[in-house]
């Protein structure tokens, strides 16, 4: 960022980051330039991507949009492993068939990349934070059942760790349940249908176990600043203060009064009392409910802003009353993504994605 670079207000942050995601829909330059990825390095990279960034935005369109497919055998290790809530998927041969059969559903589909953010180098490799948006027509048949024609949208982010040209680990997380209402599926009833299915096949296989969040009847952990960097430690901080230690009055100290959070399954909240009030109906049926911070890499995006993509497990018990219906005493174990716009120290704006369905399934586990 050049020094004439200014912060802006709050306010008119939030609605200028909310005109820059419209903007940057479909339109990968908005996000190459906003990213400001070093051209110097990419050792090991083919000629024609100019950065991490390029590379993404570049390969994404190449498998989906021009339909290349078989360029995963170039751009994916043979032996990576895609983790989800839903399990891995491994070998790549998988990712093969699971592309096949997702561009078969919906044929006219596009992947929009809403954002990217990343770090590394040269020596330990490149992990990114991919926000996108996937939009299509349902043509053909999916593991939900057959055509029904309608248009869907939803979000997904997609972590990889790239290495000399090659992705050799990723972690995704789609909004699948916001798919699945979209088709015009029960979402509820087809969890559990699916979860008798894989359970018969030996797919769902859990031990529980008490969920590490207190040190026996002692009080949670109070978390120490022993990360790279402050605005690393802001992030693990607040979430474990507020997830974790239910200090829920943190909220007004970490988020702006007119915080903006677009969440799985199509919630939308505005404001710290959506945002309080959503995370006790997430709380609530999960009382011993634990959140752990996985990975975390940031931007800076002018004096005391930043970018940042933060990747989390949530781990509870199903032992409160909720939206999720009469408690089964199932454990639950979730990957999830947020990506946040932090300015003065102050969370400004939230794109969060975590599979709902894979937690349904997860709920309706037979015993």
């Amino acid at each position: 960022m050049t020094e004439e670079h200014q912060s802006i207000p709050i306010d008119k942050a939030q609605s200028a980051i909310a005109n820059l995601t419209l903007q940057r829909k479909g339109d990968p330059a908005q996000i190459l330039s906003s990213n400001s990825a070093s051209e110097s390095a990419m050792r090991g990279f083919d000629p024609n991507f100019g950065d991490i960034i390029d590379f993404i935005i570049k390969i994404t369109h190449e498998i989906w949009e021009e339909r290349g497919i078989g360029r995963l055998y170039d751009y994916y290790s043979s032996n990576m492993r895609t983790h989800t809530s839903n399990g891995d998927i491994y070998p790549r041969e998988r990712v093969i068939e699971g592309t096949i059969q997702a561009l078969a559903a919906f044929p006219d589909r596009r992947l929009y990349g809403d954002e990217v953010i990343w770090t590394g180098d040269d020596n330990y490799g490149y992990y990114t934070s991919h926000r996108l948006t996937h939009e299509g027509h349902n043509w053909g048949h999916t593991i939900y059942g057959p055509p029904t024609g309608r248009k869907i949208s939803y979000r997904a982010i997609a972590d990889c760790h790239v290495v000399e040209n090659v992705i050799i680990e990723e972690w995704l997380v789609r909004d699948e349940l916001s798919l699945i209402y979209q088709l015009g599926f029960d979402g509820h009833e087809l969890a559990r249908q699916m979860a008798a299915q894989e359970a018969e096949s030996g797919l769902l296989v859990t031990v529980p176990a008490e969920v590490d969040r207190l040190r026996g009847q002692l009080a949670p952990e109070i978390y120490e600043d022993n990360a790279a960097s402050s605005i690393e430690n802001f992030v693990r901080r607040s979430i474990h203060e507020i997830w974790n230690w239910r200090l829920f009055n943190k909220v007004d100290a970490y988020y702006v009064p007119r915080y903006i959070c677009d969440s799985a399954s199509g919630r939308q909240l505005y404001g710290r009392n959506q945002f309080t009030n959503y995370i006790l109906s997430l709380l609530s049926p999960f009382p011993d409910m634990a959140v752990s911070v996985d990975h975390f890499c940031a931007l800076e995006d002018g004096p005391n802003r930043y970018r940042t993509a933060t990747r989390w497990t949530m781990v509870g018990t199903h032992t409160g009353p909720g939206s999720y219906g009469t408690p089964t005493g199932n454990q639950i174990k979730i990957m999830g993504v947020s990506h946040h716009l932090i300015e003065n120290n102050r969370f400004v704006q939230e794109w969060t994605v975590f599979d709902e369905f894979a937690l349904l399934k997860q709920l309706y586990r037979p015993k």
